[in-house]
Parts: structure tokens; sequence; C-alpha cells
């Protein structure tokens, strides 16, 4: 089974989302033979790669809140983020480009690396409130987790996988996906929204069924022959 997920480093239901899905995993009893591709996703792909602001004074501005609404939108999400055994400083995370963190992801995929670098990319920006455009945080944060530091180094210093990004976006725009995150199950079934475990579980579920259906019987067999014998 393979689960591709849209998602942006920056996007904090795509944080939890993941939270969620990785606890429908840990009950799933095919866990092993589950296959993760994070796909990229830019929420703004206008944002600055030095920032000027951070999240919370981006949200007031976006959406026309004071400061203290902004504050207390981004505490309730916090407070679910809890619930799933994180502890964020999504208040002080600056407002920031991800195009090169989507770039590394395509190069940590290469390399058998994707998920640990999704995690940490994640966690650096919602629980360190780092800036996860900084090509010296990147470099650091990709090479923690066991990518090469001179191929990092190279696809910072140039274009390396922007197509791949893009063909990525384009692919979730064809699924008809509003936003993020936003999951398709072996290219069958979409799920939008960090939804909760139970549903992650449904989903598998079903999924896992239909690619390995299992033959109903009819009848009790009274009247049939197996390796013991015959029933008389």
């Amino acid at each position: 089974m393979r689960i591709e997920i849209w998602s942006d480093v920056v996007c904090p239901w795509c944080y939890i989302g993941k939270r969620r899905l990785e606890t429908a995993l840990a009950r799933f009893p095919h866990r092993d033979e589950v296959e993760i591709v994070w796909r990229s996703y830019q929420l703004d792909p206008a944002a600055p790669t030095e920032p000027t602001e951070t999240a919370s004074e981006m949200l007031a501005r976006k959406y026309r809140m004071t400061p203290a609404q902004a504050a207390e939108a981004q505490g309730r999400v916090s407070a679910l983020a809890a619930e799933e055994g994180m502890r964020w400083r999504h208040e002080d995370s600056p407002h920031a480009n991800t195009l090169d963190a989507h770039r590394l992801l395509h190069l940590a995929a290469e390399e058998g690396r994707q998920g640990e670098l999704k995690e940490a990319l994640l966690d650096a920006y919602f629980g360190q409130a780092r800036n996860v455009a900084d090509h010296a945080v990147l470099r650091e944060v990709a090479t923690g987790v066991g990518l090469d530091a001179a191929r990092v180094d190279e696809v910072l210093a140039g274009r390396e996988f922007e197509a791949e990004v893009e063909a990525d976006v384009d692919q979730a725009a064809a699924y008809g996906a509003s936003g993020v995150p936003f999951y398709v199950v072996d290219r069958k079934y979409g799920v939008s929204g960090a939804q909760p475990v139970e549903v992650f579980s449904q989903v598998l579920e079903k999924a896992w069924s239909d690619a390995h259906p299992v033959l109903e019987t009819v009848g009790g067999g009274e009247d049939a022959c197996g390796p013991d014998g015959c029933a008389i």
C-alpha cells in the first residue's frame, strides 16, 4: 500500500495530521507493508526567504485580525498539537519560503531518508521556531538526518528538484486538492485534512481489503472433503 501525502513544512494541520496518521498506522496490522511518500505543496510560494514577520503577524495581517486574535487562533491549534504529544513554539515561527526545503525532501527521497527529513523540518519550524528558508538551517537539519553534506550543498546552490516540486503541486491541483494536508491511498482514495485517527484507520482497512480481497465462503462445509477426510 502506498500513501502519498501533499503537505507543507509550515502547515500546522499537516504536522497534526502526520501524528494522527502515525497513530493509525501503529494500530494497523500491515504497517510494514505501507509506503509513505511525501509530496510538495507550498502554502505561500511568495513568502520571503529572509522573513520580515512571524507567522502570527502574517496571520493577523492576512485575515485582518488583531495580534491577540491571531495568538488565540494559534494557541487553539497548538493545544491540539499538545494532545498529539507535541510542544510547539509556533507563535515565534517566522513566515518563510519553503521551496528549498521541498527540494531537499526530494533529495532525501532519493537517499531513502525522506520521512526522517520531513519530521526534522516540521520540528525545526514548529518545535524550535527556526527559519526553514535559511540555507544554514536547512543544511544542519538535512545532514542531521544523514543526508550527504556535499549533495545538500549542491542542491541548495542550484535549482535541482524545482521541476519535481512543481510537478507535485500540479498533481495536487489535478486531484482537486484545495489545501493540505491531502492524502492519496493507492491512487484510489483521497483524504483531505487532519482527520481523526479513526478515519485514517477506516481508510487503511478499506484500501487493504480492496487490494487483498478475502474469499467469502457459502455453506457450512458439511458435504465436503478435506485433508482430514470427508464429512459423513
